[in-house]
């Protein structure tokens, strides 16, 4: 049996300089099986390498650039400075949250409407309570993707 997921399509701005940004669509998904990540779908063209081998994204080239995180790392976001390595998530003046995902090829910051992000973390926690992605986690394919 196929478990529902949740997909939903924001709008956030690539920061370039101080004064300069460009509007994209990004695609936030979370799937019960993978109950404790969360997945950002960019438009390849944003991606500062052809071959998208960032350490936190999946495979590119042509294709949307993905970066997967765990899905508490955003809620604590929203409200603390929060993250490692290479993504950091903060709140930002207006209603806004900065995401910064950080690659070998650069470093690339966004800004997304807060309200959007709650929504989507909203729907995520009715298919998986916060405490519960314990009771979804399949050890077994977990580890046959990880060896596969």
């Amino acid at each position: 049996m196929h478990t529902p997921a949740v997909e939903q399509t924001v709008h956030a701005s690539l920061i370039i300089t101080t004064h300069r940004s460009i509007r994209l669509r990004v695609t936030l998904r979370y799937r019960p099986e993978d109950p404790l990540a969360v997945r950002m779908a960019f438009p390849a063209e944003f991606s500062l390498d052809e071959s998208a081998a960032g350490p936190a994204c999946a495979e590119g080239g042509g294709q949307d650039i993905e970066w997967v995180f765990a899905r508490q790392l955003l809620t604590a976001g929203m409200e603390l400075p929060s993250g490692v390595g290479d993504v950091h998530i903060r709140p930002a003046l207006g209603r806004r949250t900065m995401v910064e995902l950080r690659a070998p090829e650069g470093t690339a910051l966004l800004q997304f409407d807060t309200t959007a992000l709650r929504r989507f973390l909203w729907h995520s926690r009715l298919l998986v309570p916060e405490g519960e992605e314990h009771l979804h986690l399949d050890a077994d394919r977990a580890l046959a993707e990880l060896l596969g």
